[in-house]
């Protein structure tokens, strides 16, 4: 079957066009058995790629082979393509400008009832998630997926269907790089809202975590602050404080402490764990239950040790204080027993030597104290000193505060004061 156009037709055909155009210089058009030669020059590239297109769009044609030169334009002040560049812009700004407007319509109410659905879970949680941190995150959370629910409107409003598909499905994607490349803070910030909802420590508790001992002050979305017993102030993350074991001292107001005393073999060990069960027994900081212990611990070169327990008021009395107290009590009635009733005056009668010094048979020396805890005076101090990280305190300061029981920790220590 023969074609129904011949090559000369094609050829004619062809050559007309591409003078009308003006484009080409000496262009020429070659056809043999459909197959189409084109030659000549022009000054730009996509002018050549016409001519490819053109030629295979022609009936009865088998192929092209495009010869065409480009060129330098022959004026180098042509604005004939810029200009063109921008009416074509123009008219694609003139024709989006309603998806334009439509868009930032839809934006502006997603951002409205992104802003207004915030409130409403802020109200709608309060009752339910009693840890401020995680209820704003919550409500947030709500707010930002009303937003991308905008942001999917719009985009598909726009004819940017495939774009607004990657959006929703990048949305994953991008959280978790996000996640990856903050992964510190993230941890951080998660770990700050656990353990503001599982409430393992309020303020003014007496914690040691990661070798840290100290007072709570300040719980932030990066880090826990506590003050040591010396003043200072320490920032543990978060994420250290959540993964690592808590000692909390405050939780249970009732601590045991103990300590060791060597006794001569000369001595006998009854009689020394009775004096030392009886100042214990008499101590008005040493709690009667659970009861205090004196036990015999191992021997060593100068006598046996007894290992003495007891228990006492943690949040009221200061441990270190108390134990102070009671190792000098205890050691005072061992010696009077093992000085063949030494007199008032401290005088040796049954050797004949000078006048020994006798301990002061008081609980509370001047250098003891008042024998009550000093977590008050700490958290005063960390009150004065400069914050060391802005930011809410995620704690409730409704729970615990060291100073609520001021007066009458101070009424019970002068007691103690003698």
């Amino acid at each position: 079957m023969r074609p129904q156009a011949r090559d000369e037709e094609i050829q004619r055909r062809l050559e007309r066009i591409l003078k009308a155009t003006g484009w080409f210089e000496d262009a020429s058009i070659a056809v043999n058995e459909g197959v189409v030669f084109i030659s000549g020059r022009t000054e730009v590239d996509q002018y050549k790629k016409w001519a490819s297109e053109l030629a295979q769009s022609t009936q009865d044609v088998v192929a092209v082979v495009n010869r065409v030169e480009v060129g330098r334009p022959k004026h180098t002040w042509n604005f004939d393509p810029a200009l063109a560049s921008l009416d074509e812009m123009w008219f694609g700004l003139v024709h989006s400008l309603p998806f334009v407007v439509l868009s930032l319509i839809i934006i502006l109410a997603a951002l409205g009832a992104a802003k207004g659905a915030v409130r409403v879970g802020r109200l709608l949680l309060r009752r339910r998630l009693p840890a401020g941190l995680l209820r704003e995150v919550t409500a947030r959370m709500l707010g930002l997926l009303v937003f991308l629910v905008g942001i999917y409107i719009t985009l598909h409003v726009s004819g940017l269907t495939n774009i607004a598909l990657t959006v929703v499905g990048g949305t994953g994607l991008v959280g978790l790089v996000v996640g990856i490349a903050f992964r510190g803070i993230t941890e951080n910030f998660l770990a700050s809202v656990f353990l503001s909802l599982q409430h393992p420590f309020q303020i003014g508790d007496l914690i040691e975590v990661g070798g840290i001992l100290g007072y709570v002050h300040q719980l932030t979305t990066r880090t826990t602050i506590l003050t040591t017993l010396d003043g200072n102030q320490v920032q543990v993350p978060n994420a250290t404080v959540y993964t690592s074991t808590i000692h909390n001292y405050s939780s249970n107001p009732k601590r045991r402490e103990d300590f060791v005393i060597t006794v001569p073999y000369a001595v006998s060990l009854a009689d020394a764990q009775a004096r030392a069960l009886q100042v214990l027994e008499k101590h008005p900081a040493i709690l009667r239950e659970p009861e205090p212990w004196v036990l015999v611990d191992g021997f060593v070169e100068k006598g046996v040790n007894l290992r003495v327990y007891f228990w006492l008021n943690g949040s009221r009395f200061s441990w270190l204080k108390i134990r102070s107290s009671v190792m000098r009590l205890v050691k005072r009635s061992l010696e009077l027993a093992g000085s063949d009733q030494t007199p008032p005056d401290g005088r040796d009668r049954a050797r004949g030597g000078p006048t020994r010094q006798v301990e002061p048979n008081i609980v509370a020396t001047a250098a003891e104290g008042r024998l009550r805890t000093e977590a008050g005076q700490i958290a005063e101090q960390a009150r004065e000193s400069r914050a060391p990280e802005e930011g809410e305190n995620l704690l409730d300061r409704s729970l615990s505060d060291p100073q609520e029981d001021g007066a009458t920790r101070t009424e019970e220590s002068k007691s103690l004061a003698g």
